[in-house]
């Protein structure tokens, strides 16, 4: 079992960046693959970005060229470094991890933070 802990979120005004961690803990050398997902309110959860083991990651369109996924190994520890945050960026941010980046893509991770709050201000 993987327990994970997000933390950094809060309000920021439209520009400003915000730096999200993600702590596992547990049954850490199952994860393969670790992802942020973000919800806003009446709206779909969505896939964000993702890493692997390795270091390769992907990004949703809305993410490319402002966020930036990236992991401490040692620290078993996952960021999610958010720039020029936009309002429609507010959301619930999830961390979630898999032994599978298959199921990280597909949105069916087996391990779920309890989530942090994100909040842009125009």
């Amino acid at each position: 079992q993987v327990q994970l802990v997000e933390s950094g979120g809060g309000l920021v005004q439209a520009g400003g960046s915000l730096r999200l961690s993600c702590a596992a803990s547990g049954s850490i050398f199952s994860i393969n693959a670790l992802g942020w997902y973000r919800q806003a309110p009446g709206k779909q959860r969505e896939l964000v970005a993702s890493i692997t083991r390795g270091g390769s990651t992907n990004y949703a369109d809305s993410a490319k060229g402002r966020f930036t996924i990236s992991r401490d190994n040692a620290k078993n520890t996952v960021y999610l470094h958010m720039n020029s945050l936009k309002p429609e960026d507010t959301a619930v941010y999830y961390c979630a991890a898999d032994s599978s980046h298959n199921l990280i893509m597909a949105g069916r991770p087996r391990s779920w933070g309890q989530g942090t709050q994100v909040t842009v201000s125009s």
